[in-house]
């Protein structure tokens, strides 16, 4: 796998801040599938974590991308809890896998959190996950201060974006694409039978979709909590099944569309009795609807990945405004990075001022006894100056990039003597 960095960013002493994932554009939903990260298996990822001495990770894991983003001495270590976590295997990453490395790592979870690399553009659902994210791991204390200061510019990024351009206007999303689906493949869907299984955020999403855009009133709600599918079916005065009616109602159905979240399939060939044609459309990563359902010939199965294609003029118009979003998160970006350059070297430069401040009053105290109405008070300007465009000098040299920033550092600490409690 090649790791896409720059040695050249600021380290931490803990290591090197690494994204290492995989997605859409390279795997499978069922790969995808094997990396899916649960509730509880995110709370294992983060606990050994802090057993193994990781100071500061992240991770998100939804239908299109499982990432994790962290400060590690290798990159090894992520994909370890990774892959001890999920159904997938070391050797099943490295295929469709990448890493990126410091500013490289930066670059990648701007474009994530500001939807620029979602399968659909400018998918601001994606901004909310990572927020999650980022405040579980803070609540377990698994973030540093680097990782909060990137956070809350890729937050204030995504904002910005959203405020600033037109990239999420439209409504576009996977639950949106099932619907234009279904719209641009079924005759007369207003007076199709649908079922929707699952009523989690996307089977949420999907069902108001389905209501505006198809004006169906033969949607049926099965979850295997019931009241959970009753709470959305009072809002849209929807028919709601048992779990136990699924058979019966899939036989009666005309789409099926599945969003359940489970882990393994809900959906497979024994619970198919069809007398007439029946579209399945499986909207869950890991994959709800068995492949083993195309061994009846009534049945169309279509997976969320062969949603990807339906476009329309809402992704036409997004693709327009990239260059404005490019542009406020490299303003942003480059805001983050200069701070993180910044920080290896704040400590040297505030200790020297701190040096120099003694060195000052010392010398100030020395020449009140010695000189006959000495001026402090211009004095004190003076040495104030003096002492600023030293350690303007001293952070300018810092900041080049020809100079050897640790040697540079080592040398200001042995030349003034400062301590390592001082730095």
């Amino acid at each position: 796998m090649k790791i896409n960095g720059k040695q050249s960013f600021s380290k931490s002493p803990d290591g090197n801040f690494y994204a290492i994932g995989l997605n859409y554009k390279k795997a499978d939903a069922e790969i995808r599938g094997h990396f899916s990260i649960s509730e509880e298996a995110q709370a294992n990822i983060l606990e050994q974590a802090k057993e193994e001495g990781i100071q500061s990770l992240s991770l998100i894991s939804t239908c299109n991308r499982t990432e994790l983003y962290g400060i590690a001495q290798h990159p090894f270590q992520l994909i370890k809890l990774l892959c001890e976590h999920t159904n997938g295997s070391i050797e099943e990453f490295e295929k469709v896998a990448y890493i990126y490395k410091n500013k490289a790592a930066v670059s990648h979870l701007f474009k994530v959190g500001t939807g620029l690399d979602s399968q659909i553009l400018g998918d601001f659902e994606i901004i909310s996950q990572l927020r999650n994210s980022f405040r579980h791991s803070k609540r377990v204390e698994l973030m540093n201060p680097f990782m909060e200061r990137l956070a809350n510019a890729v937050i204030q990024a995504s904002k910005r974006i959203k405020n600033e351009t037109e990239i999420s206007s439209g409504a576009t999303s996977v639950s949106f694409a099932a619907v234009q689906y279904i719209l641009a493949r079924v005759p007369y869907v207003s007076d199709k039978n649908i079922l929707l299984f699952g009523t989690g955020k996307i089977g949420r999403n999907t069902c108001e979709n389905l209501i505006k855009h198809t004006k169906n009133k033969h949607i049926t709600l099965i979850n295997r909590t019931k009241d959970k599918a009753e709470k959305i079916a009072g809002k849209f005065n929807l028919v709601v099944k048992d779990y136990t009616d699924i058979q019966s109602e899939i036989a009666q159905s005309d789409i099926l569309i599945v969003a359940t979240g489970a882990q393994n399939p809900t959906i497979s060939k024994e619970l198919l009795f069809l007398k007439k044609p029946l579209l399945i459309l499986d909207l869950s990563i890991p994959k709800n609807v068995s492949d083993n359902v195309k061994e009846n010939k009534l049945v169309t199965l279509v997976h969320l990945d062969n949603l990807s294609s339906v476009t329309d003029k809402t992704i036409e118009n997004r693709t327009s405004q990239i260059p404005k979003a490019k542009t406020i998160i490299n303003e942003i970006e480059t805001e983050f990075n200069t701070w993180a350059e910044n920080r290896k070297f704040a400590p040297t430069i505030k200790a020297l001022k701190t040096k120099l401040a003694e060195i000052k009053a010392g010398e100030i105290d020395f020449q009140r006894k010695k000189i006959s109405n000495f001026n402090e008070q211009q004095a004190e300007i003076i040495s104030n100056r003096i002492i600023q465009k030293i350690t303007t000098h001293f952070a300018n040299h810092l900041k080049d990039d020809t100079v050897s920033t640790p040697e540079s550092i080592e040398l200001i600490n042995q030349v003034f003597q400062l301590s390592n409690q001082e730095v």
